[in-house]
């Protein structure tokens, strides 16, 4: 057995020992060098009661070389592809270590739910949305977690403006489209050709 075999076999057996973390590991298919990880996502975040699954490809040179990690669930997310799953995080590249574990580096991925970095995105346009109006990007991360990640229903409670949620879920901004409204656009209307517009970017 070579060693990187022996250190991913030891690490998917790490991983299922320690309950506490909630991280899992499992095969995708009879190679152990290609696997799927999995968490929840972090509590007082959009991402909380989703559930997350990461594809992950040991390169030949682990732990030498940094793993491949993409998100297969779609994830609202400034570090993260709204299309692909692709990630920006500096562990996935230059600020890899062969100390890191997969489990480490998956918690590291949870982690950047809590603590997005729009100021170096993988996705511009979330990035955006972030900076210019957190309350609309966390109603669409929370519906996007809803969606794609059995996250639970937003609460009636929660959303004190229907009207103004469509407009987060749309990924527009209310004030264009009260603009568009003055000039003589049907408010319904507006929203609806937003949607199928971000819907068509974000695919």
């Amino acid at each position: 057995m070579d060693a990187r075999l022996r250190r991913v076999n030891k690490e998917i057996a790490d991983c299922k020992n320690d309950r506490s973390s909630n991280i899992k590991i499992d095969l995708v298919d009879s190679s152990p060098f290609h696997l799927k990880g999995s968490f929840p996502g972090p509590q007082d975040t959009p991402y909380e009661g989703g559930h997350f699954e990461v594809d992950i490809v040991i390169p030949d040179s682990y732990p030498f070389q940094p793993v491949k990690m993409k998100f297969n669930t779609k994830v609202y997310h400034p570090n993260i592809s709204s299309a692909s799953g692709a990630i920006c995080l500096d562990i996935l590249k230059d600020a890899w270590s062969p100390v890191l574990t997969l489990k480490s580096t998956l918690i590291s991925l949870q982690s950047l739910l809590c603590s997005p970095e729009p100021n170096d995105p993988q996705d511009a346009e979330v990035a955006k949305h972030y900076t210019t109006s957190k309350r609309s990007f966390d109603e669409t991360a929370r519906y996007w977690t809803q969606i794609y990640a059995g996250g639970p229903l937003v609460k009636k409670m929660e959303v004190k403006e229907p009207q103004r949620d469509e407009i987060a879920i749309a990924g527009l901004e209310k004030a264009h489209v009260d603009q568009f409204e003055s000039l003589g656009f049907e408010r319904s209307k507006v929203v609806r050709l937003g949607k199928a517009v971000f819907y068509i970017r974000h695919r």
